[in-house]
């Protein structure tokens, strides 16, 4: 019996609702899952507002209201957003729609495009497995989407969900059709720099 009714329709945050490990998901798509600790490619150059970043996420922490989707949202995640279209010049979407089947369809939270794509989903009640899923099947759409570059041009797709406080890095190898979850945990503000260095060089490269 397939996971998933061929005769219904599901948006990604259905799909994450089902609590069905991620590597079973990715199966019903025909994609694979593998684990990796490997380091992500980071950007080597100045970073000007990473300190003036951190200092005002060290600030309003104590007083956030962690338990708040809205909040985390706003206040942790759509800041990092800003500083990446300062360092990147990337496009961003918020709440991008898009429609490859009835079984990959939804909202993307956040979508950054320059010459390649970057996805960032924010996971829902702080569950970063969950979350994780609905990342991956979120690429596997992009994959398969019409106005995505082609596997020659940006042979990976890169992604990333975040609880607002912790952030977890997946690729999707297209030729293979295999994602690979990087087992990295990155904590903000902690983290914030090599967080903010591995998202500009996924915005950089197509590689």
């Amino acid at each position: 019996m397939p996971l998933l009714d061929p005769n219904r329709s599901y948006s990604f945050s259905e799909i994450a609702k089902l609590k069905t490990p991620t590597d079973e998901i990715l199966a019903e798509y025909g994609y694979s899952l593998e684990r990796s600790l490997l380091n992500l490619r980071q950007y080597q150059g100045e970073l000007d507002r990473l300190q003036e970043r951190q200092s005002r996420l060290e600030e309003i922490l104590p007083y956030l209201d962690l338990t708040n989707e809205q909040s985390r949202r706003e206040m942790l995640i759509a800041p990092v957003m800003a500083d990446l279209i300062h360092y990147t010049r990337a496009q961003l979407r918020i709440e991008y729609s898009i429609k490859v089947s009835n079984q990959l369809q939804g909202a993307l939270d956040y979508l950054l495009r320059t010459t390649t794509n970057l996805l960032v989903v924010e996971a829902k009640q702080e569950d970063l497995t969950n979350g994780f899923t609905q990342m991956a099947v979120e690429l596997i759409a992009l994959d398969q989407w019409e106005k995505c570059p082609s596997v020659e041009q940006q042979p990976q797709l890169f992604g990333a969900v975040s609880t607002g406080t912790i952030w977890q890095f997946g690729i999707l190898h297209r030729q293979d059709k295999l994602i690979t979850q990087q087992l990295t945990l990155y904590r903000v503000p902690t983290d914030l720099e090599p967080l903010t260095r591995i998202l500009i060089a996924a915005l950089s490269s197509s590689n």
